[in-house]
């Protein structure tokens, strides 16, 4: 082979393993933040999650409150639990949030929160099984703040004079801890 064909070779191939690692960038780039973190509770033993609009709604206003005030805080609005208290998702068992405020996309913001032991324990959440995701970008710096909302099963209840089949476990109309009340 020529010094000519093999120079050509080692272009080509350099070509074709640059356009691969673009691609995967790119499609990483275009995954949603739920595809993402599912991807990345999937190789970690956990169930996928899926994006849930109320929960959507309430990271976005989260970091739409942190944008406005330029101030990476879970009390920037309101605490959580009093941010979802009044909302369907208020009846998750249970309800975690991540912030951050350090990078403009998603895939590099996973891995900060990755690299957080308590970031983390929020994304592998045993339960976990929907999430909302939202950024904000501060008009006073231009700084991104991101916020993820991730929860468990929503608590069931029974509607007034409804009855439960034969066998099958009573459902709560009033859950206060582990006590039932109807």
């Amino acid at each position: 082979m020529t010094r000519k064909k093999r120079r050509r070779s080692f272009t080509l191939a350099l070509a074709f393993c640059l356009a691969v690692a673009w691609l995967g960038s790119a499609i990483a780039q275009t995954a949603s933040p739920a595809d993402l973190i599912s991807n990345y509770r999937v190789k970690n033993g956990e169930g996928r999650v899926t994006a849930d609009p109320v929960l959507n709604r309430i990271a976005l206003q989260q970091a739409n409150a942190m944008a406005a005030r330029d101030l990476l805080d879970h009390a920037a609005l309101a605490p959580l639990s009093s941010r979802v208290a009044g909302v369907p998702s208020g009846g998750a068992r249970r309800i975690a949030e991540n912030l951050a405020g350090a990078y403009a996309d998603f895939p590099r913001t996973l891995d900060q929160w990755i690299e957080s032991p308590g970031h983390r324990s929020n994304l592998l959440m045993h339960d976990g099984l929907r999430v909302g995701v939202a950024s904000a970008k501060s008009p006073k710096t231009g700084r991104t703040y991101w916020a993820m909302e991730i929860a468990g099963d929503y608590e069931t209840t029974r509607k007034p004079g409804t009855k439960n089949k034969p066998g099958a476990q009573e459902e709560c109309s009033l859950q206060m801890g582990s006590i039932c009340l109807n």
